[in-house]
């Protein structure tokens, strides 16, 4: 999947982040990976990736990790 993204251009989100933080490492030319904690508060998780790609800028080759607020 990740292989796909970056033949397309695409970022790539994923609740799956064991899996796609060892693929970033074996293949780190890619348009951007975003591993997400999975969080009820669905607004708070878009707001916190909002907040990721505002501040990330370019995510060209970048591994992202967004983790949901403690409470």
């Amino acid at each position: 999947m990740l292989a796909f993204a970056a033949q397309a251009g695409r970022i790539l989100l994923t609740l799956n982040r064991r899996d796609f933080i060892a693929l970033h490492e074996k293949m780190p030319e890619h348009a951007g990976l975003m591993v997400c904690t999975q969080n009820p508060d669905l607004c708070e998780q878009v707001e916190l990736i909002d907040k990721a790609i505002r501040e990330t800028g370019n995510l060209a080759g970048k591994l992202v990790r967004v983790n949901r607020k403690q409470k």
